[in-house]
């Protein structure tokens, strides 16, 4: 598979994003589209996994908030999931804070139950118990870059 994942710099580029959203959060795990397409953070950053043909294939953000930095609305097509592309899509966005903020800056999320292990792997430990959130178990997942 053949792709790379880019920050998002255009408006096709968040409308990508947002359809990769559209397809795993609403079409696929049933969230209502109220939350799932709220409007664009602008203090988000944004990124995309894109393939050769232009297709989006995944996308996540990040943003600061009191806590540190937080990643959110990690999202990757079923039929691209297992393969690499969720753990390249958090690397190139740890990469990314790392060269604006360098290291010791804390950076969390909210991982649903089925990707812990994808954090796990990039040293995010478990924070807390686990919650419910739009109907979905999650964990608080934190690590300092």
């Amino acid at each position: 598979m053949n792709y790379k994942v880019v920050p998002v710099d255009s408006a096709y580029l968040l409308r990508k994003s947002f359809e990769v959203r559209q397809l795993v959060f609403v079409n696929e795990q049933g969230l209502s589209e109220v939350i799932v397409h709220e409007d664009p953070n602008k203090s988000a950053h944004y990124f995309v996994a894109i393939d050769v043909d232009g297709n989006a294939l995944g996308t996540a953000r990040w943003r600061i908030t009191s806590e540190g930095v937080k990643l959110e609305r990690f999202a990757v097509l079923q039929a691209y999931r297992n393969n690499g592309l969720g753990r390249d899509l958090l690397k190139s966005i740890l990469n990314d804070i790392k060269s604006k903020f360098g290291s010791e800056v804390l950076v969390y999320l909210n991982a649903q139950l089925k990707a812990v292990n994808l954090y796990g792997h990039q040293g995010f430990l478990p924070v807390g118990p686990r919650f419910i959130e739009a109907d979905i178990i999650h964990q608080k997942m934190a690590r300092t870059l």
